[in-house]
């Protein structure tokens, strides 16, 4: 189904161009559109009555009187993202500007005690923000597993027991939240965080934590595929690593031999006091042997499978995020394998780095996601010609 046609000098559209930077004023906009003044006058002040934008007697002077600067209303509203992980969670409130207003970050959460108890958590923690409800434009909320992009629902996923099939939004709000809710899965948030940090037209996006996952961005957008599986390299197979049972049932799987929770299970069988990647990462940095050489083979493990993608996608940046990322001798383990792995012209301009959103990459994306939503030319066009 083929989206409908936007009009260029359309309210939405309007917003977008001021939202780009490529117009400031009235005046710029008139030009742009090839409209007559008192048209793009018309499209902006809808815009301010709606709350949209706001105009600023603070314009560079061009030899007459100061022109007045249109700007998007950073009080236009607040977003609210949660990113779920395996054992934490993070939360970030942002105006639509993208400014952090408030961060809790590395929360205590056990995902596998399933969406009852998670999401009750997840719904007191929105009503404890610091922010005033009607300020409260829309939520968005990362979990770590497969998402179907068309129903909302979690699909199958192989680290979070109980929580198939469940609607997320309709298991914290019922039918009738008063706010748009997106859920998402936690990898392709992570890249649109890092891609609004680090922006390039292509990129995939490693997430190494508890889990494993990827998220793809395609031509400047967030590509999910047909029904939102693109990018889920959890359980491809490792070769040689067949005797590794997974919880998916299979056997061999990314996840089950190169994961944070597999170095766990492999460090706790030889006698570690680990529980955490975390733990894994802080021995690998006091050179403990063992630990190091777990994570190397791990990243040489994951970076032969994503040798394959950077063929088949030739992106120009392979961003690893999570927290192995903060493991060197991961992070270089991926990057040799997938040069070594790679024809040489999908890697001529490839950037393989850490990540440079950090932890806070979930939360930016799941902000950006959210607001692109509430500011979608067709939604700003449906809400001005139905108040």
């Amino acid at each position: 189904m083929t989206s409908p046609r936007i009009a260029p000098d359309s309210p939405g559209a309007v917003l977008q161009l001021i939202r780009a930077g490529a117009v400031s004023s009235r005046a710029k906009l008139a030009k742009l559109l090839g409209v007559s003044a008192s048209t793009a006058g018309l499209r902006v002040q809808s815009l301010i009555d709606h709350g949209y934008v706001q105009e600023l007697d603070d314009g560079l002077p061009q030899g007459g009187r100061r022109p007045r600067r249109i700007m998007l209303r950073p009080d236009y509203g607040e977003v609210i993202a949660v990113d779920l992980g395996s054992h934490h969670a993070a939360m970030g409130q942002y105006d639509m500007n993208f400014r952090l207003i408030e961060e809790h970050e590395n929360t205590p959460v056990r995902i596998e005690e399933g969406p009852d108890a998670v999401l009750r958590w997840v719904t007191e923690m929105v009503e404890n923000q610091v922010i005033e409800p009607k300020r409260l434009r829309g939520i968005t909320i990362g979990v770590p597993g497969q998402v179907d992009a068309r129903t909302g629902r979690v699909v199958s996923p192989s680290r979070m027991p109980g929580w198939h099939g469940v609607n997320v939004r309709v298991q914290m709000f019922g039918r009738g939240s008063r706010v748009p809710v997106l859920v998402d899965n936690d990898a392709n948030l992570a890249a649109l965080g890092e891609h609004a940090v680090a922006p390039v037209e292509h990129m995939v996006y490693l997430k190494a934590g508890t889990g494993i996952g990827c998220g793809v961005i395609a031509s400047g957008r967030l590509h999910r595929g047909s029904v939102g599986a693109a990018g889920d390299i959890s359980h491809l197979p490792v070769p040689g690593r067949e005797d590794v049972p997974c919880s998916c049932g299979r056997s061999g799987c990314l996840d089950a031999v190169a994961s944070g929770a597999a170095l766990v299970r492999d460090l706790l069988t030889v006698g570690a006091t680990v529980s955490s990647p975390s733990d894994v990462v802080a021995l690998a940095a006091d050179a403990d042997p063992m630990a190091t050489r777990m994570l190397r083979n791990a990243g040489r493990a994951t970076g032969e499978l994503l040798a394959t993608v950077v063929n088949f996608f030739n992106p120009d940046a392979l961003v690893i995020g999570g927290q192995l990322s903060r493991a060197e001798p991961f992070v270089a383990s991926v990057r040799a394998a997938v040069f070594e792995r790679s024809l040489p012209m999908a890697t001529e301009n490839l950037q393989v780095r850490a990540s440079r959103a950090g932890h806070r990459a979930g939360i930016r994306g799941g902000a950006r996601l959210m607001v692109e939503h509430l500011l979608d030319p067709q939604r700003v066009n449906e809400t001005i010609e139905n108040s």
